[in-house]
């Protein structure tokens, strides 16, 4: 595990965070060593959700900071992710920051469009 810097109460909480963030936004940016850990969590926490039954939800809202997070993991992530055993987020690579020269990247789900497919459903208003 990576320390970056931090003590291990704040490294736990900057984790959670991360994945709480990953799973209300369903993309995050961030840096690719944080991103690498914070797959981790995520990655577990919907293998736990994809149980669905008391004892996952109790485990997993231990390990995610906000109750809506949860609500959204084992309402719509879970499920789609249902016939996966694995790999359920990916890093696509952006390059360097300008200030620091840190590698950035985004993390996100790997099934993103079904994730918002119900918006995506929308018809599209016609403009004259």
């Amino acid at each position: 595990m990576k320390k970056f810097g931090r003590s291990m109460e704040h490294r736990q909480m900057l984790m959670k965070s991360l994945v709480t963030n990953l799973i209300l936004a369903e993309s995050i940016k961030t840096t690719l060593p944080k991103a690498k850990e914070a797959r981790k969590d995520a990655d577990r926490a919907v293998t736990i959700a994809k149980r669905g039954d008391l004892a996952a939800r109790r485990l997993v809202a231990s390990r995610i900071l906000d109750p809506k997070a949860v609500q959204k993991l084992f309402d719509k992530i879970a499920p789609a992710m249902k016939d996966r055993k694995g790999g359920y987020t990916r890093i696509v690579k952006l390059g360097t920051r300008k200030g620091d020269g840190a590698e950035t990247c985004i993390l996100q789900w790997t099934c993103a469009a079904e994730l918002s497919a119900p918006a995506a459903e929308e018809p599209a208003k016609e403009v004259k």
